[in-house]
């Protein structure tokens, strides 16, 4: 059986030697959250920290930080998940295994919560300046919640069964909220609480909302689960947990969870709105200041010797990417089930996730063609764009699991050489303009808006990749330092683009007429330029981070023999992607060079994270 607290976890992971307690004070602005991040990179163990300046709470760090951590505290209930997993996949599996499902029934009486009249969370109340005030990044906005649980229900139709438990940022200090009476609360598009909020703006009335902090580890990671809509996420929690989630509900409220750390509830009025961040995101970069709803604070409470779990967020891998691992583990087998024909996909995470959706699918709709071409693919890329949280990808490229069954997305090198091997970039490119991306990504004209692009290749290889730099190769005035970063992609140095022109850039223009269809550069069929190539070739995270994230695909693709016919738009030769920092885009996440000396002391012969740092 699963924890019942946050608190059962922590002794339980501090006897197996897998929680450190960290006893010197320490400033949860910028300090400790430099502490999270260097830990998580170490590899090292979850993190309490028992002195936090300015506040009684102590802070836990880096619980999820590693696989094999998450799968010891879910260690209860990992089979039951995969043998549901596995059914969903294959129904008939029962019949031929029974004795494998006998467990079920007694597990499927967690996904009820069980509703209780008092618990510990509701012993103690407290203000939310006392709460830990931790800021990540030098040029954050304030202090924010980063694993917080949002909890709300239907408007219409009230109770668990239509409720929304999910993990949507909530900035506690700074800007232009009233101390102790106003949070903000920042969602992205596609996220549960929006169907919720949208029914109180057309209802005319506030929106209660419920933020839990801590508890059983199970409701946080409920709240990050890209569940099927219907599915409750506290019912998940249960499964995950191994029991049933008891709630507790202070007269005027949402229920909470009874073991939960802390609850703050409060309403969220429909259509007032105050600006939220800048916060230091996931992706890397700064996600900056937007108007988004507010919450008005109405009663702060939280159990005997509550802890305060954290993370920190900023350029991948972070402590959150040991989570979408894991998610993707669980939910990656249901795939074929959920889209019939999309055998694997794989959100590369170091280029923020959304940003590069790598999939292998099936192309059967014309088997006996001589000629192989992307068809069933592309009706396929089409579901995934409309599937859930797949739908934020800006770059989707799918390729035929008939042309290497044993294609893996996830070994991105081979995927990406495959692909290169194939694609034709005079018929593969298939875009979405003027459309809905991820609320983090800056490439695009305004807020949540850019645009998508489909790279479908299918069929024999068409070229060899060159892993050389041509000895004849030519580059116009202004870019220079050309790199190899991956078999069939050159990087090059250009001009820092001090202004943009959407579509028209003019030096990437003139970069382009500058070569014919047949020159040396011809022979890389894909060509980055960036700001510096040096960096962008140095490692595959950072080409992907690069290439990905500073990228629009509408605005920001040309190429070498480009033409329109019709509407569509390919190249007969190499497609350049500009991948420089542009004018409007957010800032790059950067360390504070004080606060990391500060933590180099703490790794040092005698600090309390020597030997781990």
């Amino acid at each position: 059986m699963g924890y019942g607290n946050l608190q059962e976890c922590v002794r339980d992971l501090e006897r197996r030697g897998d929680l450190i307690r960290i006893d010197r004070e320490l400033d949860p602005a910028l300090e400790i959250g430099a502490v999270q991040r260097r830990v998580y990179r170490a590899g090292g163990p979850a993190l309490l920290f028992t002195r936090v300046r300015g506040c009684s709470f102590p802070m836990l760090a880096n619980l999820f930080g590693t696989g094999e951590r998450i799968h010891y505290i879910f260690r209860d209930t990992l089979r039951t998940l995969e043998c549901l997993a596995e059914l969903k996949r294959d129904p008939f599996r029962v019949l031929r295994h029974p004795f494998s499902a006998l467990s079920l029934p007694f597990h499927a009486r967690h996904i009820f919560p069980r509703m209780v009249t008092n618990g510990p969370v509701l012993a103690n109340r407290t203000t939310v300046s006392r709460l830990p005030q931790l800021k990540s990044w030098p040029a954050d906005g304030g202090a924010f919640i980063t694993l917080p649980q949002v909890y709300t229900e239907s408007p219409q139709n009230p109770g668990w069964r239509r409720s929304n438990l999910g993990m949507y940022r909530v900035q506690l200090s700074g800007g232009s909220y009233l101390p102790d009476e106003e949070l903000g609360i920042h969602y992205q598009i596609h996220r549960g609480i929006a169907a919720h909020h949208a029914e109180a703006i057309r209802l005319g009335k506030p929106l209660k909302v419920n933020i839990f902090v801590g508890g059983p580890p199970a409701l946080t990671m409920a709240a990050v689960m890209p569940l099927p809509e219907g599915m409750p996420e506290i019912a998940f929690a249960g499964l995950l947990g191994g029991r049933r989630v008891s709630m507790v509900r202070h007269p005027g409220t949402l229920p909470m969870p009874a073991e939960a750390d802390f609850c703050i509830t409060g309403v969220m009025d429909p259509s007032r709105t105050l600006p939220e961040g800048p916060f230091g995101d996931h992706i890397g970069y700064y996600s900056l200041s937007h108007e988004f709803p507010v919450i008005r604070v109405e009663n702060v409470f939280h159990r005997d010797s509550a802890i305060w779990p954290f993370t920190t967020v900023g350029r991948p891998p972070q402590e959150d990417s040991e989570l979408g691992a894991f998610i993707h583990e669980l939910t990656g087998p249901v795939i074929p089930s959920v889209i019939p024909g999309v055998k694997r996909v794989h959100a590369v995470d170091a280029s923020g996730v959304h940003a590069l959706l790598l999939a292998v699918g099936s192309e059967r709709y014309v088997p006996y063609s001589r000629e192989r071409r992307p068809m069933e693919l592309l009706t396929l890329a089409n579901a995934i764009l409309g599937q859930g949280q797949l739908s934020l990808s800006k770059y989707l490229f799918i390729v035929a699991g008939e042309d290497n069954p044993g294609l893996d997305p996830h070994d991105v090198p081979a995927f990406l050489g495959h692909l290169l091997e194939r694609v034709d970039w005079q018929r593969d490119l298939h875009f979405q303009t003027c459309t809905t991306i991820d609320t983090l990504d800056y490439t695009g004209g305004a807020l949540n808006q850019g645009s998508k692009l489909v790279v479908a290749a299918a069929g024999e290889p068409v070229r060899q990749l060159p892993d050389e730099i041509p000895g004849d190769l030519r580059l116009p005035e202004g870019f220079c330092d050309p790199r190899v970063c991956l078999p069939g992609v050159l990087a090059v140095r250009g001009p820092a683009c001090l202004e943009y022109r959407e579509c028209a850039g003019i030096d990437m223009a003139a970069f382009c007429t500058f070569y014919g269809e047949n020159d040396p550069i011809s022979r890389f069929p894909l060509v980055v330029v960036v700001d510096d190539s040096d960096f962008t070739s140095r490692t595959l995270d950072n080409f992907l981070w690069v290439t990905f994230t500073r990228s629009n695909p509408a605005a920001d693709l040309y190429g070498i023999g480009a033409f329109q016919h019709c509407k569509h738009w390919g190249c007969r030769s190499s497609l350049v992607i500009d991948a420089r920092i542009k004018p409007h885009h957010a800032p790059a996440l950067e360390d504070d060079p004080d606060v990391e000396k500060r933590v180099d002391a703490l790794g040092a012969p005698g600090g309390p994270l020597h030997g781990i740092i």
